[in-house]
């Protein structure tokens, strides 16, 4: 295990690791801005260094100055969280050079799977399902229309590089289609730097789910079940819970297993997220492989009883896993609300200020991950999350039920601060959800109520299956690739019938 590792986050990630780091004996270095001088990360870490103003790009994505903070305090490793450089594939790579581990997957891994396209291929390569559409890019606004009149209309246009929820427009005609790709080309341009789009067909009403996965650097990986993630504002997470309801066993185990080939046919390492969308029919559509710790990882630790920034830190020290598949059992239902300071009466707007009152929840199986206290200033330069609240309990009445209750003693206030807690315990309390029968589609309907008198919603045609299409080459990207261009894997241990899903 390191001696000494650099936190290159801030917020309550930051605080996490650190926690983790110091029951596993590690010391920490946290970098931070001016704005978060006086942070809870701060004020505990073993050592500080600032790096920058509070502009991001000048601090917490200044990779120059994270590496020499890492090299004057003798660091040996850098841990990047989640966001900022966390699938950095460039940072990896510089890391690397100057003698640190990175703790993630290795950097060509990270680089093939943060472009769209190419993680698109990867996957289809290995047997995962992709949703109907353009495996490779379209550099065209009629090959784009081409793909979109033959998979059907609604269709999504997707920045390659895109990632977070951006660089996504919905279209729901071909008249509406050469705008959005040319808009979407140029939104991608801006944020990106690479403006390679494509487009696939729009899964209107489905469920976000996501499998846990765990990879060593010696071939080896295991699954952690399912989350989830269905409840999003603009593609962005809002409540998460583990394991996904209301799915036939069947689709819980395709789900897992196709995850961890997907992830051990490109030589992962580390913990990462493997997403698909589920259609009402229970097909399994894969979109992406995140490659660092998910912001909702409470609920997974919280039915298996097992600590994924450990195994994140174990894994990156060369460490062979500690688990085998048998060893990984869920119980129970885990639920977490993002806590986040903003306004839902004003389109969800930032609401950042000063907290004269902060009191989390607590109570039996209740956990708050949070870096805020009284009187810290939330700053308008970051992200609004504020605090996780998670909960467990034997069966999914009872988490939501705790859940609700541990928001209702939630107390957060200030001059002119506001929190999504009120919306989230509408969502708590809605029958399809409560129901396990909700889709991505759950907050557009609970924002834009259907006027009075207008007919029921009419719900989406059946999605169709897969369109074939000619796979382009691919590179090997596995650090340990034959040249000759064998791909030996190590066997994933074997479990028993069902044995990480909730007896």
């Amino acid at each position: 295990m390191f001696d000494k590792l650099l936190i290159a986050n801030r917020g309550e990630i930051a605080l996490r690791v650190l926690r983790a780091c110091r029951e596993l004996g590690v010391r920490t270095v946290v970098v931070h801005s001016s704005a978060d001088a006086d942070s809870l990360p701060v004020r505990l870490a073993d050592e500080t260094v600032r790096i920058g103003p509070a502009s991001s790009r000048q601090s917490y994505l200044n990779a120059a100055a994270i590496v020499e903070a890492a090299r004057q305090t003798g660091a040996q490793a850098v841990h990047p969280g989640y966001g900022f450089l966390s699938e950095d594939a460039d940072f990896a790579e510089i890391c690397a050079e100057n003698g640190l581990t990175f703790v993630g997957p290795p950097p060509q891994v990270m680089a093939a799977l943060a472009d769209k396209s190419t993680a698109r291929a990867l996957m289809s390569r290995a047997g995962l399902p992709l949703p109907p559409g353009s495996v490779r890019t379209l550099p065209t606004a009629a090959e784009a229309l081409a793909v979109a009149a033959e998979v059907g209309y609604p269709v999504i246009v997707k920045a390659a590089a895109g990632g977070g929820g951006r660089g996504m427009t919905v279209v729901r005609s071909a008249a509406d289609l050469p705008r959005a790709y040319a808009r979407t080309r140029a939104a991608a341009q801006v944020a990106f730097g690479d403006d390679r789009v494509y487009v696939e067909r729009y899964l209107a009403d489905a469920r976000h789910v996501e499998v846990q996965v765990l990879c060593d650097n010696h071939g080896n990986g295991i699954h952690l079940g399912t989350r989830d993630c269905s409840v999003q504002r603009r593609h962005q997470k809002l409540i998460e819970e583990a394991p996904a309801p209301a799915l036939r066993p069947a689709t819980l185990d395709t789900l897992a297993e196709t995850a961890l080939r997907g992830a051990l046919s490109v030589g992962f390492t580390g913990a990462g997220t493997v997403e698909f969308l589920v259609d009402e029919a229970e097909r399994c559509h894969f979109l992406e492989i995140n490659c660092r710790i998910q912001v909702e990882h409470p609920v997974t630790e919280l039915v298996t009883g097992i600590d994924l920034v450990h195994e994140q830190l174990h894994v990156a020290a060369g460490t062979p896993l500690r688990l085998r598949q048998e060893d990984v059992r869920l119980r129970g239902v885990a639920v977490e609300c993002r806590v986040n300071v903003e306004d839902p009466d004003r389109d969800f707007a930032p609401a950042p200020g000063r907290l004269d009152r902060f009191r989390p929840p607590g109570g039996p199986f209740t956990r708050v991950d949070t870096h805020g206290h009284v009187g810290y200033l939330v700053s308008p330069h970051y992200d609004s999350l504020l605090a996780k609240v998670a909960v467990w309990a034997p069966d999914r009445d009872g988490a939501l039920d705790r859940l609700d209750r541990a928001l209702g003693e939630f107390e957060v206030a200030g001059p002119g601060v506001r929190t999504t807690i009120p919306f989230a315990r509408r969502v708590l309390r809605d029958a399809a959800f409560r129901a396990g029968r909700h889709t991505t589609a759950l907050v557009d309907r609970l924002l834009t109520p259907p006027a009075a008198g207008a007919p029921p919603a009419v719900d989406a045609p059946p999605v169709a299956d897969v369109v074939p299409a000619a796979e382009p080459a691919v590179p090997d990207i596995r650090a340990d690739a034959d040249p000759a261009g064998r791909t030996p894997v190590t066997a994933v241990p074997a479990a028993g019938p069902n044995a990480w899903r909730n007896p």
